[in-house]
Order: C-alpha cells, then sequence, then structure tokens
C-alpha cells in the first residue's frame, strides 16, 4: 500500500538518538502544509500540496481551527539538500504526535509509532526521533518530509516538543547504524533464525521500542526480530561487535544464520536483571560479508514490558567499542 522498504545501510555512519549527541542543524518549527483525509499518494515526495491548508507545528490541531476532527490527517514541508551535514548520520526529530504516525523521508517510510486501525495502539506520550538513512538525502535539491497522522479521539496531531534536522557527532563513522524498521513475529521457531528466511510477510517494528507500541499488549513469551542491512565493498575493518541495546528480557542474537551472543540470567520476573544489561557481542571474523547480511534477534518476555527497547543497537568496530559503551548511558 504505502511504499515501504527496509534500508540497506550503504554508508559508514553515527548512531546515538540523544539530545547529548545530536546537534540541531534547522529547526522545523513553524507552517507545514496540512490536509485532512487519507491517500498513499500524499506520502509521494513530488506531490503537488501547493493547494492544502497551512497549520502550526507543533500545536495540536483544533488550536489551529481544527475543532472537533477526528481522523486521519496530513502533514508536509520540504528542506533544502545543501542543509544537510556531508558526514554524519541525520535525525529527524518530530516531538510528540497524539496518537499513530508514520513518517516518509523523498517517498520512502522511515520510522513509526504506535498502530493505524483496525489494530489501533496510541504513541501520544512517545518521543519520536527517526533516523534518515544517508541514501535518500537529495543533496541537490528539495527533500519531503510527510506526516501521516491518525487521532482516535480528542486533541490530535505534532502537538509539542522540539523538531528538527539533527546531525550526530561524526567520531563514530566507522560504524553501522541498525535502528530503524526491522520486522518481528511473535511465534517461536528454529527457522527464524536462518539468513535466507522470507520474513516479508511479518509486522513491522521500529528498533528501539518497546512492542506494545504495536499493540502486542499482556504478551509473555517469545518474539523474533530480523533486519536485512548491507556492508560496502572494500571495507578495511576486520573485527566487529554488535552492540544489542536493552532487551527485555532475554535473547538470543545470529548474525547469517550463527548464534554470536545472549543474555538470560535464568531468573524470574521480578529478580532478573537482564532487562537491563547492555548486549555487546563479538562478530566472528568474516561472518560479515560485503552485500546483504541478515540480523535474527530471538526474544523471550518474562511479564510485563517486552522488546529491543532502548538502544543503541549498531555493529561497531570492536576497538572503539569501549567508548562506545561508555557513551551509551547518555542514550537510554
Amino acid at each position: 500500500m504505502y511504499k515501504t522498504i527496509i534500508i540497506s545501510l550503504l554508508v559508514l555512519i553515527t548512531v546515538g538518538v540523544s539530545g547529548q549527541d545530536l546537534d540541531r542543524l534547522y529547526n522545523l518549527r513553524g507552517d507545514w502544509k496540512f490536509f485532512i483525509g487519507d491517500k498513499a499518494e500524499y506520502a509521494e515526495k513530488d506531490f503537488d500540496d501547493s493547494g492544502w491548508e497551512e497549520i502550526y507545528v507543533p500545536r495540536r490541531w483544533e488550536r489551529e481551527g481544527f475543532n472537533g476532527y477526528d481522523g486521519f490527517a496530513w502533514y508536509r514541508t520540504k528542506i533544502d539538500g545543501d542543509e544537510f551535514e556531508k558526514e554524519g548520520s541525520h535525525y529527524l526529530r518530530l516531538g510528540y504526535i497524539d496518537d499513530v504516525d508514520e513518517v516518509f523521508f523523498n517517498g520512502v517510510k522511515i520510522g513509526f509509532s504506535g498502530s493505524f486501525p483496525p489494530n489501533y495502539s496510541t504513541a501520544w506520550n512517545a518521543k519520536r526521533e527517526y533516523r534518515i538513512p544517508t541514501q535518500l538525502i537529495d543533496r541537490n535539491g528539495k527533500n519531503t518530509i510527510a506526516v501521516r497522522v491518525f487521532d482516535k479521539g480528542g486533541e490530535g496531531g505534532i502537538y509539542s516538543g522540539e523538531v528538527g534536522l539533527l546531525v550526530a557527532d561524526a567520531a563514530y563513522n566507522e560504524m553501522y547504524p541498525l535502528e530503524g524498521v526491522w520486522k518481528i513475529r511473535t511465534r517461536d521457531r528454529e527457522e527464524y533464525a536462518n539468513e535466507v528466511y522470507d520474513d516479508s510477510n511479518w509486522e513491522d517494528i521500529i528498533v528501539p521500542s518497546n512492542w506494545k507500541t504495536i499493540g502486542i499488549r499482556n504478551y509473555r513469551g517469545f518474539a523474533w526480530y530480523r533486519k536485512v542491512f548491507e556492508i560496502p565493498e572494500g571495507g578495511k575493518i576486520k573485527e566487529f561487535t554488535l552492540v544489542g541495546g536493552y532487551i527485555d528480557d532475554f535473547d538470543e542474537i545470529f548474525v547469517n544464520g550463527v548464534k554470536i551472543g545472549e543474555t538470560n540470567d535464568g531468573k524470574r520476573i521480578g529478580r532478573s536483571r537482564s532487562f537491563s544489561e547492555l548486549r555487546l557481542y563479538d562478530i566472528p571474523r568474516n561472518l560479515l560479508k560485503p552485500g546483504k547480511n541478515t540480523i535474527a534477534v530471538r526474544v523471550e518476555d518474562i511479564g510485563d514490558n517486552g522488546g529491543i527497547y532502548a538502544g543503541p543497537v549498531a555493529i561497531v568496530p570492536s576497538k572503539i567499542v569501549t567508548k562506545f559503551a561508555r557513551d551509551s548511558q547518555f542514550w537510554r
């Protein structure tokens, strides 16, 4: 329906979704284009929105004259390519949105929070911050941000918080970020670890996030996450470590079908502290290959919330993983 791809990570860029690590490049507070309704074409980069209303962001749409409206609406704005840095990882910060959103950059979905009807789940109190894949940026022209919003009741829209374009410290340019859109399924089968398993019919989820953000509530048991990413040709670094974020509660992680680590203290809910451990697993030499690679994560939740709930999530040169782990306290 909507144009969605699992982004291949074609370049070495940075991670970090925290004010400690991000410098603001461009303020997006102000008038955006706004339209009530819902069509797939509203996500497209070159869609003609000249006839749309203007609305101030961030502000609840009821306070902009759309009193009593519940349902779907779209926001659109553009950024010149020269506003982006030549290096570093760029992030789009959209504050808080009531209730559910999907965000498109130049026509490609880069993030979402909550679940749209018929499996509605609100994320009105979740801070929106989505990484912009470098290969999507048009540095010589206009770049389009399109935000699809659904409000079930009460006030709605992009209603508060910082709204802008940010860039991370380029000190981590030799790493492969894995945050963004993954696949998830709440079953447990060994074949889900296989490198070539077809997960195309699985549900999307943003990593990191709690799985209740996509409506998985009151669930104890297993779920699998999968993501395909790319390693460019000609890389000189041979030793990498997977930084797997914080996972509630237990995990096993596979890269290209090979298990590289697990965390499970074997304790029951209330006593287990596995959820509070940053996952750091060395990747065997030569396991990563130029081109497509697959990561699969088996997660077991023993109660309360579940999932890969906090970052950072990235493949990091082993030589900098100590500094990276030290700095990760700022990203929780």
